[in-house]
């Protein structure tokens, strides 16, 4: 067995094989990655390319590896693709609810404001108060997504009955 690393800030890919009990040689084994370009990533000398995040966050059981690169390192992600922090489920959904809630009350503004095709000067405010309330539960939605794939990852979440549910028409 590989010996235990003592640097200092390390960063979210080697905090994440350590988290799953993986040393750089079982790494490598679970990815298509070799042992010296797993210590490179590591060390920051080498950024990883998307499929290798893939390979990575899947042999990890660490979903949120695929965000943090997406909205950290890759120039479109970095400019489109918001953090998602992982929380507990029950702190998701009041999360999404509030905002749902909130955006109710401002269904009637938004119809008002964008029946015409255009947001005027005046409107402006308003709809950039609802556009707010709309990226917050983009957020959630993005949330609960990662907090399922990481509860598919772990196994508490049975992924095959999941997809058949989800594939059974409505």
């Amino acid at each position: 067995m590989g010996r235990k690393s003592i640097k200092d800030n390390k960063n979210i890919y080697q905090l994440a094989r350590e988290e799953a009990g993986l040393t750089r040689i079982q790494a490598s084994a679970e990815t298509y990655l070799s042992e010296s370009v797993i210590e490179k990533i590591e060390y920051g000398n080498t950024k990883p390319d998307p499929d290798a995040v893939v390979a990575m966050a899947k042999a990890y059981r660490k979903p949120e590896l695929c965000n943090y690169y997406c909205s950290h390192e890759c120039a479109i992600g970095d400019a489109y693709v918001p953090e998602v922090k992982i929380s507990a489920l029950s702190e998701i959904v009041l999360h999404m609810l509030a905002s749902l809630n909130s955006l109710e009350k401002q269904k009637e503004r938004l119809i008002e404001i964008t029946v015409d095709g255009q947001v005027t000067p005046d409107e402006l405010a308003d709809f950039a108060k609802i556009q707010k309330m709309l990226n917050r539960i983009s957020m959630s939605a993005d949330a609960m997504r990662l907090w399922l794939e990481k509860s598919m990852a772990s196994g508490s979440v049975d992924a095959e009955e999941l997809q058949r549910l989800l594939d059974e028409e409505e």
